[in-house]
């Protein structure tokens, strides 16, 4: 299931060479890794809730999620440094390329209202950050089982230059950006 990867060696390499004239097919850019994020403040009171969102996210992603610590003390948050405040994942090679074609395909139709993501989320190198609000639009997680919706941000990194070569090597993987 390593569709997506064919598409973009046989489709987007040649399109993205003629849009920006490179002339070296080393030169295309080509997506590097994806990480997502789940930052769960509300584990402070409920330390349980990070063991479901471990484990839900390594369903999500088919790779085991890594639970991340605070690496200080803040008593406005009542937040202990080492304390458990969140997990994450990241994805590279056939992983990534599976997540992010069931991510187009499947999660990101399943959202209420979706008309599209927004194309701000660039940091001028080309790598695109979103956050999903509800979790539960991906296909692995059984909505009965879940004790809480959660958020989760996925950052897309590749090795273009610019925003503009990201933005048309993402569009033209299919990623539904907004007009």
């Amino acid at each position: 299931m390593v569709a997506l990867k064919d598409f973009y060696n046989e489709n987007c390499v040649s399109e993205l060479t003629k849009e920006f004239g490179y002339e070296n097919v080393m030169q295309v850019p080509k997506l590097e890794k994806i990480s997502l994020n789940m930052g769960l403040g509300e584990a402070v009171q409920n330390p349980k809730i990070i063991e479901s969102a471990t484990n839900e996210l390594t369903d999500i992603a088919g790779q085991r999620a890594v639970v991340t610590k605070a690496r200080k003390s803040i008593a406005g948050f009542k937040l202990r440094e080492g304390q458990a405040i969140g997990c994450r994942v990241t994805l590279r090679g056939d992983k990534m390329y599976e997540f992010l074609n069931k991510l187009i395909n499947v999660a990101l139709p399943r959202v209420r209202d979706f008309r599209g993501i927004k194309g701000k989320g660039f940091d001028g190198r080309g790598n695109f950050s979103f956050g999903i609000t509800e979790h539960i639009i991906f296909p692995e997680v059984d909505y009965d089982k879940i004790d809480k919706i959660k958020g989760l941000n996925i950052t897309i990194n590749t090795s273009a230059k610019t925003n503009e070569e990201g933005y048309s090597l993402l569009k033209k993987m299919g990623m539904p950006f907004n007009k």
